[in-house]
C-alpha cells in the first residue's frame, strides 16, 4: 500500500480479552525517522489500550533476530512491531539488507505464529522516509501497530474457536 492511499487513522481494532502487550523492536539508525515511526505506533497502541515495551537494536538486519530472542525471554508479548529505515546507497548492500530483513521477519512470524506489524521503510532518499513518518497524516509506524493489533485480534479469535468458544 502506498502512503498516498493509506487508510486514515480510525478507531483501533476491537480485541477480545485483556489489553494486549506488544514489543516494539526498533533499528534507530536514522533516528529522526524511527522516532517519528515510533510516535505513530505508540499513538495507535495507546488508543487501543495496549501496553508495550521498546527494544533498540543496531540496525535493520537485527530486527528479526531480536524478535526471536524476545521469544526466549520471560515476558509474554501478544505481538511485535518492527520499525526501521533503510536508505539506498551507492552499493548493493541495500538490496541484501532489505531482502534478508524482510525474509527474516516473515520467517520468524510464520515459524512461531506471531502477530507482527512491519514498519521497515525501504526508500531511495531520506525525504521519502520522512514523508512516510509524519507526525500528522500518513505514518507507517501507526500502520504497523494497527496491523499487529489486527493480527492479535485474529489470533485470539481463532484461539477461542479452538477452545470451543
Amino acid at each position: 500500500m502506498s502512503t498516498a492511499d493509506a487508510p486514515e487513522d480510525g478507531e483501533p481494532p476491537a480485541i477480545d480479552g485483556p489489553p494486549p502487550h506488544l514489543l516494539l523492536v526498533r533499528a534507530p539508525y536514522y533516528r529522526d525517522v524511527v522516532e517519528a515511526l515510533t510516535a505513530g505506533a505508540e499513538r495507535t497502541l495507546r488508543r487501543s489500550r495496549a501496553s508495550f515495551e521498546t527494544l533498540d537494536v543496531a540496525g535493520a538486519f537485527e530486527l528479526p533476530q531480536a524478535i526471536r530472542l524476545a521469544l526466549r525471554g520471560p515476558t509474554h508479548h501478544d505481538g511485535f512491531v518492527a520499525l526501521g529505515c533503510v536508505i539506498r546507497g551507492e552499493t548493493d548492500h541495500y538490496e541484501h539488507i532489505c531482502r534478508e530483513t524482510m525474509a527474516g521477519l516473515m520467517q520468524v512470524a510464520l515459524q512461531f505464529g506471531l502477530a507482527l506489524g512491519t514498519g521497515l521503510l525501504t526508500v531511495d532518499r531520506l525525504e521519502q522516509a520522512l514523508a512516510r513518518a509524519r507526525p500528522e497524516g500518513p505514518n507507517k509506524g501507526a500502520e504497523a501497530a494497527r496491523a499487529a493489533l489486527l493480527q492479535i485480534a485474529a489470533a485470539r479469535r481463532f484461539a477461542a474457536r479452538a477452545e470451543g468458544g
